[in-house]
């Protein structure tokens, strides 16, 4: 027997992701039935525009573009396209979207929903990549239900893209759905819409299309009564690195990145936060105290981007944590540029070298050299991530680059890294 998805009313009205019953009866319960919110169908989708503009909501995939100026442009090219959900979260120090698709795939499938019927959508494509297999059976158990109990407008089906950095990038998705090839496409331009095949795709990160689902349901007055005036809502961050309790919280935008910190309760005083993932930035202590939003964080050179903060414990080395990281981000490359498939391998090895202690009055100059040579000359934006992270390493570790010039060895670089990216936990 179908579940009854006619009349179910919401059980609450505050604006958080986790925490909710995952199957479907439990979801119905609790923020009500689909089809209930969309009674009034064209008055419904005019609303639905005007709560996301009047709730300010940023994406959170990385890019942070507003969401109600993706659906406008969405909405004008009203041509049967593709929804595409993307949770790929190729960044490995992130767990954030993992796990609101395990706990919460009904609340991520409704702002699907939502969005594609306000920009006429014919169907949602959910990409998880391959080697995810947990998170794609709860996916495609969700899709399961929804099927069962005829409770979704528009078709769902979930897709497998392979388990590489640069495929989780919005035109890699498009790519790979409309040709099987996970290569990103350079977009100066992002008001150019995708395309698979001839009708136009629209890519929502999993996290960003849950708070679509609840500002759609409860308008914007919950949203907005959190996080700070000028960037409000909250926000999943992965905890990870030298902290006792790491995981996936939900926080305010606007808390401190020492509070985040301190709920995954770090193992003594961290050298530095990572902030953002491989493609963010080293923080400092002397700006632990910076809000974790958009512009006090570009204020310091960092962004929030998909929602990392990995602290950096005593005794570990920065510069050669960072050059795991670059060696990591040049063995992720398309290949589809020089500035990938040579500028962050020789990137790396001269981080290696700075690391290692090595003996050459040119190693530093060398390298800021290659990082101006890269920055900005990518056929994406893969390797202008990883001249960002390099940079602030250079800048916040200045005393042990200082060391290392002077021809003493890192003996971190040696070693495994002290930077623990474990399975994800919820808090």
């Amino acid at each position: 027997m179908g579940t009854d998805v006619s009349e179910a009313p919401p059980r609450q009205a505050l604006h958080h992701l986790l925490g909710y019953p995952s199957d479907l009866p439990g979801h119905i319960g609790t923020h009500g039935a689909l089809a209930v919110a969309m009674r009034g169908h064209d008055s419904w989708q005019a609303a639905l525009g005007a709560h996301l503009e009047s709730s300010g909501l940023l994406g959170r995939g990385g890019g942070g573009f507003p969401s109600a100026a993706k659906l406008a442009r969405a909405r004008a090219d009203r041509d049967g396209g593709t929804l595409v959900v993307n949770g790929m979260e190729s960044e490995p120090a992130s767990d954030k979207d993992k796990v609101l698709l395990t706990r919460a795939p009904h609340l991520v499938l409704d702002g699907a929903q939502f969005l594609a019927a306000a920009c006429g959508a014919r169907r949602i494509v959910v990409c998880i990549p391959e080697g995810r297999d947990g998170v794609a059976a709860a996916v495609q158990h969700a899709i399961g239900e929804r099927r069962a109990a005829r409770y979704a407008r528009v078709g769902e089906a979930l897709v497998r893209p392979p388990d590489r950095f640069v495929a989780g990038e919005e035109s890699a998705l498009a790519n790979w759905i409309d040709s099987a090839t996970a290569l990103p496409v350079f977009r100066p331009d992002k008001s150019v819409p995708l395309r698979i095949g001839k009708r136009p795709a629209l890519v929502h990160n999993a996290e960003t299309l849950a708070h679509v689902a609840l500002i759609a349901r409860k308008g914007p007055e919950p949203f907005l009564a959190r996080g700070t005036a000028q960037e409000p809502g909250t926000c999943l961050v992965t905890i990870g690195g030298a902290v006792a309790r790491p995981g996936v919280v939900e926080v305010d935008r606007g808390t401190a990145l020492k509070d985040i910190v301190i709920a995954g309760a770090p193992i003594g005083s961290p050298r530095a936060l990572l902030v953002g993932g491989y493609g963010g930035s080293w923080v400092g202590p002397h700006d632990f105290e910076t809000p974790y939003a958009s512009v006090p964080l570009r204020a310091i050179g960092a962004r929030a981007g998909v929602g990392i903060i990995v602290a950096l414990g005593a005794p570990a080395c920065g510069i050669a944590e960072t050059a795991r990281i670059t060696r990591y981000l040049a063995g992720q490359s398309a290949g589809q540029c020089g500035p990938c498939r040579f500028g962050l391998p020789a990137i790396a090895d001269d981080l290696a070298r700075l690391a290692a202690g090595e003996s050459d009055p040119a190693l530093l100059s060398r390298l800021q050299r290659r990082l101006a040579e890269v920055n900005g000359r990518g056929a994406c934006r893969h390797p202008d991530g990883a001249v960002t992270l390099v940079r602030s390493a250079l800048s916040v570790f200045g005393d042990d680059v200082t060391a290392h010039e002077r021809g003493e060895p890192c003996a971190q670089s040696h070693m495994p890294s002290t930077l623990r990216f474990p399975p994800a936990t919820v808090r």
